[in-house]
């Protein structure tokens, strides 16, 4: 009997200190926007019934932003890793980095050139571009696999679009959505990019 009063103890101070150490952690939590930078809750059910569902800064949730769309504009392909996987061995395309330098050197997608998506409305000719006075032929462009930080980092959906409106033909840009967020989290190969 006094051993199982012992352990019932032991059980009830466990699970008080566990909660007030969540509940010392929950005042410092971080939370994030969803669809846009200031929408940080969203509802599900009502009434009494109802949830309110958050994103936090985690290890593994580490990315600010907010969700970008599954097909940044009309035309882009969504692509999933076994896509992204084949592509690296596909001559006819590119795989691009979108994000900045300091990332791209730090871990990259193996095969990945970086093109910041700042830059890439200068930098078509890289992607089998012409240009052509103040415009750009893009009639014998490459595929591009373009990706970012993950589903919340709007980089290459910006440098998508940017491409779209300088003549790129929409249909040879595929949008790795997951991004080097999910890419790690699922244990893919990285490597440190080359310049």
């Amino acid at each position: 009997m006094k051993t199982t009063k012992h352990a019932l103890f032991l059980s009830l101070f466990f699970l008080y200190s566990v909660g007030l150490h969540a509940q010392s952690d929950s005042q410092n939590v971080e939370y994030l926007g969803l669809f846009t930078p200031e929408q940080t809750t969203f509802i599900v059910g009502s009434g009494a019934n109802a949830l309110e569902i958050k994103r936090t800064m985690t290890s593994c949730g580490k990315n600010k932003g907010f969700f970008q769309p599954y097909v940044p504009a009309k035309g882009i392909n969504p692509v999933t890793e076994a896509e992204m996987l084949n592509a690296l061995n596909d001559k006819e395309a590119v795989i691009v980095d979108m994000r900045m330098e300091n990332w791209y050197e730090d871990e990259t997608i193996p095969t990945a050139i970086n093109i910041p998506y700042s830059e890439i409305e200068v930098r078509l000719d890289e992607l089998g571009c012409k240009q052509k006075g103040d415009n750009w032929d893009c009639s014998k462009a490459m595929k591009v696999y373009g990706f970012c930080n993950g589903p919340v980092c709007a980089q290459s959906p910006t440098g998508m679009r940017a491409m779209i409106r300088n003549g790129f033909p929409a249909e040879k840009i595929y949008y790795y959505r997951g991004g080097m967020l999910d890419w790690a989290a699922l244990g893919l190969t990285t490597v440190k990019g080359k310049f």
